[in-house]
């Protein structure tokens, strides 16, 4: 459960069930094309989430999707590719939250507060990107390495922070010296963490990590610890 302040966002759906689905053709309109491959990489997401890209099972993703092993191979060729592309479209959905900000209206102590909020919902709602991330990083991002729109797409994200920490040094709100492809790393780093490793951490604390209550003050404690380090002396 979330905080009762969460303003809903946008999340990768749950692969339908395959029970009694008919197989997909294996060509059609261009439309019937883009939801087969969108149905596709959630199927992918979850199962390369779940097993990692060793144990994912292509036989899976396609039970998952009704669509035939061979379409799959149609539209990402491979294994690889299809887990190339479940990584990418990941990372997309992540930026395309971020873009639906309007932080040119808010005061910038606002401004970071929202982008805080967003990363910490969107990765709370979406533990399989964040286990995809942790299985490329086991991989040293050799994968990753291959994506040829990764670093622009995630580019936008580091200019929306150094605007809203840029409008904040100019107000006096934050202080000066920071650099916002650092910030968003400690940002990111303390959201990623409250994912990544609640289950160990949960276990060793005695915490329930899943408690609305428990959710709601890690929340408002990661946000309060940015908002304090850019704030200005």
């Amino acid at each position: 459960m979330q905080p009762t302040t969460e303003i809903p966002l946008p999340t990768l759906a749950r692969p339908r069930r395959a029970a009694g689905r008919p197989r997909r053709a294996d060509a059609g309109s261009p439309g019937d094309s883009d939801q087969i491959r969108a149905d596709i990489l959630r199927a992918a997401l979850a199962e390369f989430g779940d097993k990692g890209l060793a144990g994912a099972r292509i036989e899976a993703i396609a039970a998952a999707t009704g669509a035939s092993k061979r379409m799959i191979y149609y539209y990402f060729r491979s294994k690889d590719g299809l887990y190339l592309a479940a990584l990418e479209a990941s990372y997309a959905q992540v930026r395309a939250t971020e873009r639906q900000l309007e932080l040119d209206a808010m005061a910038p102590q606002q401004g970071m507060r929202r982008l805080v909020e967003v990363m910490f919902d969107h990765h709370l709602n979406n533990e399989n990107y964040i286990r995809l991330v942790m299985s490329e990083n086991i991989n040293r991002a050799r994968h990753l390495a291959r994506s040829q729109m990764i670093r622009e797409l995630n580019r936008p994200t580091i200019e929306l922070l150094g605007k809203v920490y840029q409008r904040g040094v100019a107000t006096g709100a934050f202080r000066a010296g920071l650099e916002a492809t650092d910030l968003h790393a400690s940002i990111a780093a303390l959201n990623f963490f409250n994912v990544s490793n609640r289950h160990t951490f949960g276990l060793i604390f005695d915490r329930d990590t899943s408690a609305p209550a428990y959710i709601a003050q890690r929340r408002e404690s990661i946000v309060d610890m940015v908002l304090r380090y850019v704030a200005a002396p």
